[in-house]
């Protein structure tokens, strides 16, 4: 079993989502989780201490028990800007606002910023927010290198 899917198994395990994984080239182990999305809900609850204190001490067990040789280990949320990995990720996030990177430039561009759309089969759509406002571009998943949500921060609503 390779490292990201023993991690998988084991975050999932534990009834979280695992959003993203990065090992450094100086045996740091982070990993991203996340609360799996209520059913019809794309919000879930936030990521606390104890989450990734609970997290972090079934992933040390498992790498320990697997032999996996690695230094430090961090597990935390993924933040406000999210990253979106897989085709599920943008059918929850699905209306929020984003950028993406393309792996290779479409005209001299290769970073776009709008509203996701639904996605059908492998194809993600983005309604540009720029200049171009109100343009639909269609971009297969594998054509893109990365993307995150823009955070959406409100400090004038009530708590």
């Amino acid at each position: 079993m390779q490292l990201t899917e023993l991690i998988e198994a084991t975050v999932n395990g534990l009834g979280y989502e695992l959003v993203d994984f990065e090992r450094s080239a100086r045996g740091l182990l982070q990993v991203f989780i996340d609360h799996p999305p209520a059913e019809g809900n794309i919000a879930s609850k936030s990521i606390g201490i104890e989450d990734c204190e609970k997290v972090s001490a079934q992933v040390h067990y498992v790498l320990e028990v697997e032999n996996v040789d690695y230094d430090r280990l961090e597990v935390s949320s993924p933040g406000l800007d999210r990253p979106l990995k897989k085709l599920a990720d943008y059918v929850r996030f699905a209306g929020s606002e984003a950028v993406l990177t393309l792996k290779r430039p479409i005209e001299g561009r290769k970073q776009y910023r709008g509203i996701l759309r639904a996605p059908h089969e492998n194809i993600i759509s983005i309604e540009l927010k720029d200049k171009e406002k109100g343009v639909v571009l269609d971009f297969a998943l594998s054509e893109i290198d990365k993307a995150r949500l823009i955070p959406q921060v409100d400090f004038r609503k009530e708590r």
